[in-house]
């Protein structure tokens, strides 16, 4: 029992060095292994204590019992005035469970409820940048529905159920092409086959310019500015989008992706056709957004889910409710 002990503290505090390393920054964390080992392990301890651990301290407070009765029974048969012998506290001791198997099995079933509520039906996602801006704002709290686009299992990300194809217009949560074990967040501008044009900060897909009106400027706060907004239409649904008339409309920076001979860089933008099992993937904010123009297209394999509500934001609680 002793060596237990001291394994599952050295457990406990691997995984609080490992949640502190992460959280520092000192190691890049994946918290959909994270879970599903915490899952296993805890379910291991669960089962232990089921059918091997709370069975002996049931049998010990018993056999405490037991011991108790024979000790009367002795006394009365020697003649000596009964006396009352009170084993509740000797029994309660022994069933206690202990703290190490508390912070294991007795976490389990939260864990496990965690782990499927977050794997097969709602992820939540707190975004981080403002490349989503006006849809979305740094520090909403949002929720990614996980079967919508096919359940997938957690951590090797394997589909499972074909699902409903990503659409142009959704916006949807992925894995980052260049850093897997990252998630982005941006709006699917081209499904495959689709050719995408973004000339001179208009998009067009297919030839076809796609509907945009013009809003009253913007207000960004952060940046204590002004942006032109426009309304775009995209796969049925309008959105809203941002422009920075001080940037300009060719694409710096764009790296040497896969498929990069699908697309066409100039001084008014660039032009992709989408290839078989990608996405082209565009931030709203459309001048401070790294995306699809600068890394490439999305895999299929790497999609998380789809985001479709925001359930808080400290900062402004009216921020709660659907977007599209």
């Amino acid at each position: 029992m002793q060596l237990v002990q001291i394994f599952t503290s050295l457990l406990l505090a691997a995984f609080a060095g490992y949640i502190g390393a992460w959280y520092f920054g000192a190691i890049e964390g994946n918290f959909a292994l994270l879970l599903f080992l915490a899952t296993v392990v805890t379910g291991c301890y669960w089962l232990a204590e089921r059918f091997y651990f709370l069975p002996r301290r049931r049998h010990a407070a018993l056999a405490i019992e037991q011991a108790a009765q024979a000790r009367r029974a002795e006394l009365d048969r020697q003649g000596i005035a009964r006396v009352d012998i009170d084993t509740g506290d000797a029994q309660q001791r022994v069933l206690a469970q202990p703290w190490w198997l508390d912070w294991t099995a007795g976490l389990f079933p939260v864990i496990a409820a965690v782990f499927l509520l977050r794997s097969f039906l709602f992820e939540p996602f707190k975004i981080p940048s403002g490349s989503m801006i006006p849809t979305l704002l740094v520090g909403d709290l949002i929720l990614v529905n996980k079967f919508t686009y096919g359940i997938r299992l957690p951590v090797i990300n394997t589909k499972i159920t074909q699902g409903n194809a990503p659409q142009r217009g959704d916006v949807m949560v992925f894995r980052y092409p260049p850093q897997p074990t990252l998630d982005y967040i941006k709006r699917v501008v081209g499904v495959p086959g689709d050719e995408v044009a973004y000339i001179n900060k208009r998009l067009t897909i297919n030839g076809e310019p796609v509907p945009t009106d013009t809003l009253p400027d913007y207000f960004e706060e952060d940046a204590t500015r002004y942006f032109k907004q426009f309304q775009e239409e995209l796969g049925g649904h309008p959105h809203r989008l941002l422009n920075n008339d001080s940037v300009p409309a060719f694409v710096q920076g764009a790296s040497n992706f896969a498929y990069r001979d699908n697309c066409r860089y100039s001084v008014e933008g660039v032009v992709c056709k989408v290839p078989e099992g990608h996405y082209f993937m565009m931030g709203d904010n459309r001048d401070n957004s790294l995306d699809s123009r600068y890394w490439g297209f999305v895999p299929e394999a790497n999609i998380v889910g789809k985001a479709f509500f925001v359930w808080m934001n400290f900062g402004n609680w009216k921020r709660i409710g659907g977007f599209q």
